[in-house]
């Protein structure tokens, strides 16, 4: 705050704390006590003693000095004054007399109308004796009155005014933020540093936007040509994809301004704003053309227009932006950039050609992407040179780019918290983990029978993914509680694909099924669990599709339902006697998965028991131990020196020897064993000669 707005504050605080002093100051004297003639007739002839001498009471109280002030009417006298009594408490009052209230006074008549003149109240300030006041006609000055009736609504209004005043500082001043300003621009205008070294893993989008650039930069190259840049560009993915990274890229590379503004920000509770603000910020854009203006969620603002009530406001809004987008004005170096992640919403308008006339799809990396993302942004951190980007890309399946900003930026928040100075690749581990599902529960201790229940849940998973050819291929499996989950399973396509065939969906939803497939055969069916909750709903939920939307099913090539359907509140397309029919299907489709994948486990019990007690003493194994495992029917070298390990402990446990050692605590007991041997080497050189 400047030192002039910081005056102005103090200045307007006082005036303000001055102005409403004095408006109470002026109420409280504007408090009229009533009187009728027998009270006032009362206090003047009323009292003790004579002369000054002579002794006023009102209310028992002694008065010290009394005011009056007649104002004639035509067939009364209204009598004003004040009484200062004992205390000097204040009382003002009012008497209306009648005509005839006047014979016990002495007054002076007008001889032309017969009427009481004011004059007769000498005459009773007299009667008063000497000790009062006997006449005060300024008792309520003009001013005062003008004050009192004045001074509550210019202060109703100023408090108003300041209070609108403070909340257009506090919510952005220039923005537009108090109700004065309420359809002025909201779009804000930036110098983007971002450039398209900044992006990776969507080269082929980023190649549809250097067009863009170049035109920015050279526009009188296309105008020989005989072309015209994109009036605009909407981009369409899953969040986190990197739409508004790339908008800042094109904003970047091409130097001119970038004007941004979120779709929601045009509506306001009052129907027009919304236009308003549209025309104003295609009027400031193209004062600073050629220029970028970026509309983040469209969908928002672009809605498809229907004739439902309350939809006013939304199509006003989108009207005026079909029109400054291509109407009858030109808009000569303004290109409209936007992002959504539900293209089916827009209203079609928007999307012909001479609006939008390239719409840019951003989908989800694949590993090849995946590598270059983690690579990009790896650049400013300490990476360990062991660290292969491949095999973390291989571990991300179906990770957006900011999903593997996350884990990057989480591994080195652990390393800080750890004390390390480089990231290594368990550290990543421990990352990608906590992306997934959440920060191990280490508070959370299973019993063994528990521990039995997950091992072999997880190896269930972990079989069906090895001996089912069209099934995912497993890269890691956990038993460590994570969030509500008591493990997972990362499992990859062998191939990553567009397409998924009916077999993929089945060996898919087999997969999902192995875990509950191997409780029932180890523990039997009155001992299953409810940890296949989720496992069950993403299968019912694949069959579902597979016989709705995918044709896959007895019941034909029919689509009963739409992925634009969740959208639209759910229509529905089919008969009672269909859906009747449709969980008939989709029951089957999981009772065929279900017997499959019991039949794998039950020809693999041997391999499943490796596979559970691995995850027993490890509780986590990698894709390349469980591929051993499954090659050489044996546990794998690490599996079985923990497993030597632990019982060493064990026996020197119950010989009274050692302390019981938790797992992630051990191997800072064998390093702080190694310090101290090396420590006695140091120490003790001429014994070790010996």
């Amino acid at each position: 705050m400047n030192k002039k707005r910081m005056w102005f504050s103090i200045i307007s605080t006082i005036i303000f704390i001055g102005l409403l002093v004095l408006m109470i100051v002026l109420w409280s004297k504007s408090d009229v006590t009533r009187i009728s003639e027998s009270e006032l007739a009362a206090v003047v002839d009323g009292g003790e003693g004579e002369g000054k001498d002579k002794v006023i009471k009102y209310n028992d109280k002694n008065v010290k000095k009394m005011s009056v002030l007649a104002k004639t009417g035509t067939n009364s006298v209204q009598i004003q004054g004040e009484m200062i009594l004992e205390g000097d408490q204040r009382v003002r009052y009012v008497s209306e007399w009648s005509l005839t209230g006047f014979n016990s006074f002495t007054y002076y008549t007008d001889p032309t109308t017969n009427q009481p003149m004011n004059r007769w109240v000498v005459n009773l300030g007299k009667r008063l004796q000497g000790g009062f006041n006997s006449v005060d006609r300024n008792f309520v000055p003009f001013w005062q009155q003008a004050l009192v009736q004045t001074l509550p609504w210019v202060l109703i209004i100023g408090v108003t005014i300041w209070f609108m005043m403070k909340m257009t500082k506090m919510s952005g001043g220039m923005a537009g933020g108090s109700p004065f300003s309420m359809g002025k621009n909201k779009a804000r205008q930036i110098q983007s540093t971002v450039k398209f070294s900044d992006v990776a893993g969507i080269n082929e989008e980023k190649e549809e936007l250097v067009e863009l650039v170049d035109y920015l930069k050279n526009p009188q190259k296309y105008s020989a040509m005989g072309a015209r840049a994109p009036k605009g560009v909407l981009m369409e993915g899953p969040p986190g994809t990197g739409k508004t990274l790339l908008a800042k890229a094109v904003a970047g590379e091409a130097g001119v301004p970038f004007f941004s503004i979120s779709g929601s920000e045009f509506e306001e509770m009052f129907v027009g704003v919304g236009a308003s603000r549209i025309r104003e910020m295609f009027s400031a854009a193209k004062k600073s053309a050629p220029c970028i203006i970026f509309i983040d969620e469209i969908d928002a603002v672009g809605r498809k227009r229907t004739v439902s009530l309350g939809s006013g406001a939304n199509e006003q809004t989108l009207n005026q932006l079909l029109v400054e987008m291509d109407g009858f004005g030109t808009n000569t170096g303004v290109i409209v950039m936007a992002a959504t992640n539900r293209v089916d919403v827009l209203d079609p308008a928007l999307l012909r050609p001479g609006r939008f006339d390239r719409q840019i799809q951003i989908s989800l990396p694949d590993i090849n992407e995946r590598e270059a993302i983690l690579k990009l942004h790896a650049r400013n951190k300490a990476i360990s040179v062991e660290i292969d980007f491949r095999r973390i890309a291989q571990r991300t399946p179906g990770f957006s780019g900011a999903q593997l900003e996350n884990v990057l930026n989480e591994a080195a928040i652990l390393c800080v918290r750890k004390g390390l100075k480089i990231i290594s690749v368990e550290i990543i581990d421990e990352a990608i983990d906590r992306v997934v599902g959440g920060p191990a529960k280490e508070s959370r201790k299973y019993s063994v029978m528990d521990k039995q229940i997950v091992s072999y849940h997880e190896a269930g998973h972990a079989l069906i993914g090895v001996k089912l050819e069209a099934a995912s291929m497993v890269q890691k499996v956990t038993i460590i509680p994570r969030g509500q989950a008591g493990g997972y399973t990362i499992m990859t396509p062998k191939e990553e694909t567009m397409f998924h065939s009916k077999e993929n969906l089945y060996a898919t939803i087999t997969g999902y099924l192995g875990g509950r497939a191997s409780e029932e055969l180890m523990f039997g069916k009155t001992k299953i669990t409810t940890g296949a909750h989720d496992d069950l709903e993403k299968a019912t939920n694949i069959a579902r599709h597979m016989v709705t939307e995918y044709g896959m099913s007895p019941l034909g090539l029919v689509q009963f339902e739409s992925p634009k359907d969740e959208y639209n509140g759910g229509v529905k397309r089919y008969s009672e006697d269909i859906a009747a029919k449709i969980d008939s299907e989709v029951r089957k489709i999981l009772d065929d998965c279900y017997v499959t994948a019991k039949a794998i486990i039950s020809e693999n019990k041997e391999l499943l028991d490796l596979i559970a007690e691995s995850l027993r003493i490890l509780e986590t194994i990698t894709a390349e131990q469980i591929e051993y495992i499954n090659n050489n029917h044996q546990l794998p070298k690490e599996v079985i020196e923990e497993k030597q390990r632990n019982e060493r402990n064990r026996e020197k446990e119950a010989n009274g020897e050692i302390l019981e050692i938790k797992p992630k605590e051990r191997k800072k007991v064998d390093d702080s064993k190694k310090a101290d041997k090396k420590d006695d080497e140091k120490e003790t050189p001429k014994d070790k000669k010996e």
